[in-house]
């Protein structure tokens, strides 16, 4: 089985050490770079072709924001997952929107950052808890897209994106629901046709916006 290739690019010298040092000893995971900057990231990532980068935030030359978009605009396939300390709406919302598969804080379990890395791998859109209950409780800017494209979907659809938007997995969706993980994808399927969206993250982001997620 092919090992995921991960970038780290974070300015602090403990903070990739410590990644490294960690993540060398998952069996799945190949860490086969390094970047000190948002350059060196859009840099390595053309050169290396990662399947994941853990991209810091705040560096010098290039923050993670714009190294993310540009990153995106050139390579759709690989996944970035901003790690980071800062957890307002004024850091994730940017992040998000410049194309990150993932956000999460640097206080996460180190066993819970590998199975991020795995799940949005896989797809899957991985937002910090206390990210996304950050992002509901402040964001109320206007809709993204005209209410009437909420109302095109079904109650079941509904409800899967309200979960989605909590950041859950398919797994923890189909768990949620009392429904099979082919279902939970079948349905999400229907939702970015029905929204016009590309991804579960833009689902999420368009549901929090929206103010469509309950409790």
């Amino acid at each position: 089985m092919a090992k995921i290739k991960v970038l780290i690019a974070d300015d602090h010298h403990v903070v990739r050490r410590g990644l490294l040092f960690f993540l060398k000893t998952q069996k799945d995971i190949d860490i086969i770079g390094e970047a000190t900057n948002g350059k060196e990231a859009v840099k390595l990532v053309s050169e290396l072709n990662p399947d994941v980068v853990l991209m810091d935030l705040s560096m010098p030359e290039m923050d993670g924001v714009m190294a993310t978009k540009i990153i995106r605009e050139t390579n759709t396939t690989v996944k970035i997952i901003i790690l980071t300390s800062y957890g307002d709406q004024d850091h994730v919302i940017p992040a998000l929107r410049a194309g990150a598969s993932g956000y999460q804080l640097k206080d996460i379990e180190p066993d819970d950052l590998v199975q991020t890395i795995r799940d949005v791998l896989q797809g899957q859109s991985k937002l910090h808890p206390k990210v996304t209950s950050h992002v509901m409780a402040h964001l109320s800017t206007p809709v993204i897209q005209p209410q009437t494209k909420l109302d095109d979907l079904t109650k079941r659809e509904k409800e899967v994106l309200n979960e989605l938007a909590k950041g859950k997995s398919n797994k923890e969706i189909a768990s949620a629901l009392f429904i099979t993980e082919k279902t939970v994808k079948t349905h999400i399927s229907n939702i970015l046709s029905k929204l016009q969206l590309s991804d579960r993250t833009q689902a999420a982001i368009y549901a929090v916006k929206n103010g469509y997620v309950e409790s």
